[in-house]
């Protein structure tokens, strides 16, 4: 099991800083801004989603970073209306902004939140909050998370983040994850746990590499399915 010391990328400072540099390179250059993980990556995650869970669904982001990619579903037919996409740096949600706009695509909300303290804003056409998605997408996020220190009672954030996936998804939902910090044994220990009633659906293979004679990814996506 991958372990890790608590470092700056688990801080929302640091992506605060990010985000403020990416937003003055979009303002000034029309820079979107950098995809995690490459956009190979994002747009096989993007036909997983069309492949599992065609549209209409509803499509929670955690850590929507630059938007891109609840742009590129948007554009394969989703409903804008009903994905949104979080992340607790309020740049990322600015740039996120901009980003769809710049794309001409309406409707498509992003907002800023807590995914481990808060729960999801109401997206259009439901009243509260909504605690029944079909999907949740995450692109590096749990990466971050696991960085972060301790809180107070002495637990991370990343013994706290299955739960609260599990939480905000409806019996027979997805969450998609794609990670370059755990590999994907770790990612389904981490995740396939009875009490949160999550088990592995599938994987997307990314390209591999050769080194010292053995073989890899530069990073691993792995698809849970909540039970009924």
């Amino acid at each position: 099991m991958a372990g890790f010391q608590p470092s700056k990328l688990g801080t929302r400072e640091h992506w605060d800083h990010v985000y403020d540099e990416e937003i003055d390179n979009f303002n000034e250059m029309g820079d979107e801004g950098e995809i995690w993980f490459g956009e190979d990556s994002m747009m096989k995650m993007v036909e997983w989603t069309l492949k599992h869970a065609p549209p209409p669904c509803r499509i929670l982001e955690v850590g929507s970073g630059n938007g891109v990619l609840l742009c590129e579903l948007v554009a394969r037919g989703y409903d804008p209306s009903q994905l949104l996409g979080i992340d607790y740096s309020p740049g990322s949600v600015a740039l996120s902004r901009q980003v769809a706009q710049k794309r001409g695509i309406g409707q498509l909300s992003f907002t800023q939140c807590d995914f481990l303290a808060e729960d999801p804003p109401s997206i259009a056409h439901v009243e509260g909050p909504i605690t029944s998605w079909d999907i949740l997408l995450d692109k590096g996020t749990f990466d971050a998370i696991a960085l972060a220190d301790k809180n107070i009672s002495g637990v991370t954030p990343a013994e706290l983040y299955p739960e609260r996936v599990s939480g905000l998804l409806r019996a027979g939902g997805f969450f998609l994850i794609t990670s370059c910090n755990f590999t994907e044994e770790e990612l389904k220990d981490r995740f396939s746990k009875p009490n949160w009633g999550l088990t592995y659906h599938s994987r997307i293979q990314h390209k591999t590499f050769s080194f010292g004679g053995k073989s890899g990814s530069i990073c691993s996506s792995v698809a849970f399915q909540k039970g009924s």
